[in-house]
């Protein structure tokens, strides 16, 4: 035995384990070199985990005989105990190891391995075996270890030369090339839309993503952008669009923190929106860099949309399946003059529960009672006509919004996502001089709905192909009914370039049939860094 050398049985140990460990598929993925990725979970020691040590692979619910690796794994657990499970008695075999999982790994077979020396528990067989491991792949594991020598090295580099210890810098950069056009320019009133209005403008956002647990957040962003709308209808809006002449903003501060091990915690003091913490379940258009082009069929406008800015809320996994999120958010909570405030200005208070089942098929329900003060009110999120959106003349108004999400994967390549919204407002003040047309309203229904279908590795890996549409937030005040219709073509051009060309119509614009479609096409280009 003593012709064995720890370092001989630590290099076979890692060869081994990063075949039967990690599993086939994550063979071609990258192995995370940093400790603090958000999904790494400590889940091969035992010292930390709530399962402990597994004393048979069948404790593993997500093994079965028919896996690959089974025979592998059942000798790993039943003769040399160092494999250790989930808290939820899942292994998890496909998902990707970081070097922290890979230490806490081959330091429990190593320490499993050296007490079966020490007691004689390790047999002849097995020492010859290990042996003519050695030998065999002796020249493939000087090169692992070379490999690893060099890695050890760049990750220390590194680590010498990082912007923070604590915190990580990423950038975006949007660059789009858009123009509006439609067959009569003297629709809408004659203040519509010139079919030669083409623009290109810019966004730009620099995160500051600031760990101090590893898993918590503290991220501060700073923003500029230069677009402008087009014409005189929020339809048209792009999903990305941001104004001020690039002049730089602090976008965002919040923190995310953990409460436990089955919530989440929210506060922010700027831009802490309600899709922080509410799910969208839209995966290829929710996006303001790579999803949809149009604001509207990012997400739904009436409850993921709303009264928000100041605030925090929770996100508490009730089970593996099923979530509940909560939120208040004030539009003015920073300021402490009459009417503002944290509690008397306008705010969004409600819930959410999101059930997802498996990684193809999720479902939400969303409720929130918002209140919008005098002259505030915006029901649409700016993505409908005035009439719908301010229904009281800008009376103040509170409402019960009622919403509802769905994501269905029907193949790997193959994705539908919708969603549907109702909102019950009411005017606060029905005898205020409000105008001719609306001095006798003192409440509105609106609604909204949309889908889209997405097809994904269209022409290449990580390329998506989506089309999608629906109706924007209508109140039953308007005219008539108008539609949105995207078609859009996401294609990398490398890991930090993407270019998405796209086209949306609006059919009956502004809920009025008098006008004409709309058609708005453009080429957004996103950098990340």
């Amino acid at each position: 035995m003593s012709k064995i050398s720890w370092k001989n049985l630590g290099a076979i140990a890692l060869a081994s384990s990063l075949t039967i460990i990690m599993g086939e598929e994550a063979k071609s993925n990258e192995i995370i070199l940093s400790g603090n990725n958000q999904n790494s979970v400590d889940f091969l020691s035992s010292s930390d985990n709530q399962l402990g040590q597994v004393t048979s692979v069948n404790q593993l619910s997500d093994v079965s005989p028919t896996d690959w690796a089974y025979e592998a794994l059942r000798s790993l657990v039943e003769r040399y105990g160092c494999i250790v499970g989930y808290p939820d008695r899942t292994f998890r075999g496909n998902r990707a190891l970081s070097r922290y999982e890979f230490a806490a790994g081959l330091n429990a077979c190593m320490q499993s391995i050296e007490r079966l020396i020490g007691t004689g528990g390790v047999s002849e067989e097995d020492i010859a075996a290990l042996r003519r491991l050695i030998s065999e792949f002796e020249t493939e594991l000087a090169a692992l270890g070379a490999r690893v020598d060099n890695l050890e090295g760049r990750v220390a580099f590194l680590e010498d030369h990082q912007f923070s210890t604590t915190t990580k810098l990423s950038g975006e950069v949007i660059f789009t090339l858009a123009n509006a056009f439609n067959n009569n320019p003297d629709s809408f009133q004659g203040s519509g839309v010139d079919r030669d209005q083409t623009m290109f403008a810019n966004r730009v956002r620099l995160n500051f993503d600031t760990s101090f647990t590893g898993r918590d957040r503290l991220r501060v962003r700073l923003q500029a952008g230069n677009f402008e709308r087009f014409g005189n209808s929020n339809m048209l809006r792009l999903g990305h669009d941001a104004g001020g002449g690039n002049n730089v903003e602090i976008d965002d501060i919040y923190y995310r923190f953990p409460v436990g091990d089955s919530i989440t915690g929210y506060v922010g003091t700027s831009a802490m929106d309600i899709d922080n913490i509410f799910e969208i379940h839209n995966p290829y258009l929710e996006s303001g860099s790579t999803g949809s082009l149009t604001r509207f069929l990012r997400r739904d406008p009436l409850t993921l949309r709303g009264p928000e800015g100041v605030g925090g809320g929770a996100s508490i996994q009730l089970s593996d399946s099923l979530t509940f999120n909560a939120l208040y958010l004030a539009t003015d909570g920073n300021n402490p003059e009459d009417g503002n405030g944290l509690f008397n200005g306008g705010y969004s208070a409600g819930g959410q529960l999101s059930f997802t089942p498996s990684d193809n098929f999720a479902l939400a329900l969303a409720y929130l009672r918002t209140y919008e003060p005098e002259n505030s009110v915006n029901i649409g999120s700016s993505t409908s006509t005035s009439n719908t959106t301010n229904p009281f003349g800008g009376r103040p108004t509170s409402a019960d919004r009622f919403g509802v999400q769905a994501n269905f994967r029907f193949s790997p390549r193959v994705n539908l996502a919708a969603s549907g919204g109702y909102v019950s407002a009411e005017n606060l003040d029905p005898f205020g001089i409000i105008g001719v047309d609306n001095t006798a309203r003192s409440d509105a229904d609106l609604w909204t709905w949309a889908a889209n279908l997405s097809f994904v590795d269209v022409g290449k890996e990580g390329a998506v192909l989506s089309l999608g549409g629906g109706m924007p937030p209508r109140s039953e005040f308007e005219r008539d009914t108008s539609y949105i219709v995207e078609l859009q073509y996401r294609y990398p051009i490398s890991r930090n370039v993407t270019i998405t060309p796209g086209l949306f119509a609006v059919f009956n614009p502004n809920h009025d049939s008098r006008n004409d479609t709309v058609y708005v096409g453009a080429v957004r280009t996103t950098f990340k860094f």
